[in-house]
């Protein structure tokens, strides 16, 4: 594998420059003096911000990017080796890394290097711990999955030894990682077009655990069914934390909710109390990551009160139960869930609320995903008032499986809930105008694009 020397910068060109992940990369090279380039399929508001940092992208992708003064080509999961320029690049002999070799090898020049794992919450633990190391003053550089506010995006470059980055799971990409401190949020059957199965997935986050040097730690989620298999024989020391498991060593106690449905708790460490925390994004869920960004600020020194200051500080990062604006007196919240897991957790804090009735527009993300979890789905939307199904978003898929949104809406009205299926957003939207009264609440929900109903309702004129 190519080894990157970070004191001698060289030219890198990203494929797919414009991803969430790789405009990160982008961002910390162009800060270390490397000369970046990069290509992608149409401009958005990352690769400006590149763009304006002095990267040269080109749009679309194209084998003409790829020119003789390349030193290396980055590129993600997503590319395949028929992409135009991964194919001229292989033929031209350049040495190329996938983007979660390049995170690694990044990595390895910090003393604290702090990863973030599981099926889900990885994003808003990672903007928690964020907000948390910020506060104590600990100048860290941040690879967040999302748009974090505090941080004008989705990297902060520091200048100390602190390294912290979401660790996906999709394709092994966390192989790739040795952080000094691992978390894993939780294990869950998703991915099911890469992995074969739950016990598949439990297998690559056990060698994920493993990959922690013994002086450093290993956080994990005690509520996760037979965790132990995950943590036993490590090298490594290991802090569980947990909702349910009374024996973990860093839970939550005497929880109360305001009105938003944010909590109040009290963290109980090793059976003493470290302080009372509160948080300003809704949910049990919220609760459960917090603990986890608790521990592992523990680990790196973070005195209780500057995590609790940091914590209180977080109020959510893009897509993650984002308030949206008000509609008529309709409430319309978006949301990144997109499995089933994810969704009821959003749902349940749905329903904490005093809305009349709660319209979830559910845009399933991928066949596969779809048809390996129909009923666990189905389960899931059927918590809520009324669902509106989008047409599933292929992502990477060509092969729909036989499958469609109104397999998924008869499978919903199985259960009681009404469901609708619409074609296309226009349709959806003027669904919802005709049927949505004062006090409603409009949640948009999934990992595609439905954002846009909730947008393209609240941009109509003279309403």
């Amino acid at each position: 594998m190519y080894q990157i020397d970070f004191n001698q910068p060289i030219h890198i060109h990203f494929i797919g420059i414009g991803g969430i992940s790789m405009s990160g990369l982008a961002d910390v090279l162009l800060d270390r003096g490397f000369t970046v380039t990069g290509s992608d399929m149409k401009p958005s508001d990352l690769t400006d911000h590149l763009s304006g940092r002095g990267a040269k992208i080109a749009f679309p992708q194209s084998a003409d990017n790829i020119t003789p003064d390349i030193d290396l080509v980055v590129y993600t999961a997503a590319i395949h080796p028929d992409n135009p320029e991964f194919a001229a690049a292989a033929a031209a002999g350049l040495p190329m890394l996938n983007r979660a070799d390049l995170l690694g090898q990044m990595m390895q020049n910090y003393e604290t290097s702090v990863a973030v794992a599981g099926t889900h919450g990885k994003t808003t633990t990672t903007s928690m711990l964020s907000h948390i190391l910020m506060e104590a003053e600990m100048d860290p550089t941040i690879s967040v999955g999302g748009i974090l506010p505090s941080i004008s995006g989705n990297i902060r470059v520091g200048q100390s030894d602190v390294f912290l980055t979401e660790a996906c799971e999709y394709t092994n990409s966390f192989l790739s990682l040795w952080p000094k401190i691992g978390i894993i949020l939780n294990i869950d059957a998703d991915h099911l077009d890469f992995f074969k199965d739950l016990d598949d997935i439990r297998r690559s986050f056990r060698r994920f655990a493993e990959q922690i040097p013994a002086d450093g730690t290993l956080v994990i989620n005690a509520d996760t069914p037979a965790y132990e298999a995950i943590t036993d024989g490590l090298a490594c020391h290991v802090i569980t934390c947990g909702l349910e498991a009374a024996d973990a060593d860093c839970t939550a106690h005497d929880i109360v909710y305001d009105e938003r449905g944010c909590a109040s708790f009290t963290c109980m460490i090793h059976g003493a109390s470290a302080g009372r925390f509160t948080l300003r994004v809704p949910g049990l869920h919220n609760v459960s990551n917090a603990l986890a960004a608790i521990a592992a600020a523990s680990v790196t020194g973070v005195p209780a009160d500057a995590a609790a200051r940091g914590l209180e500080s977080f109020t959510g990062t893009d897509r993650r139960f984002q308030f949206k604006g008000q509609l008529n007196g309709i409430d319309i919240i978006d949301d990144y869930a997109h499995h089933p897991t994810e969704i009821k957790a959003t749902l349940a804090t749905a329903a904490a609320g005093s809305h009349k009735t709660t319209w979830c527009v559910f845009q399933p993300h991928t066949y596969t995903r779809t048809k390996a979890l129909m009923d666990e789905f189905a389960d899931a939307l059927a918590m809520t008032d009324r669902v509106v199904l989008a047409d599933i978003y292929a992502a990477r898929e060509t092969d729909n499986l036989g499958i469609s949104s109104d397999t998924l809406r008869a499978e919903i009205e199985k259960r009681g809930t009404k469901a609708w299926y619409f074609p296309s957003f226009e349709e959806i939207e003027a669904f919802l105008l005709e049927n949505c009264t004062e006090g409603d609440l409009i949640l948009t929900v999934g990992a595609g694009d439905v954002y846009r109903v909730g947008e393209d309702l609240l941009a109509k004129p003279g309403i």
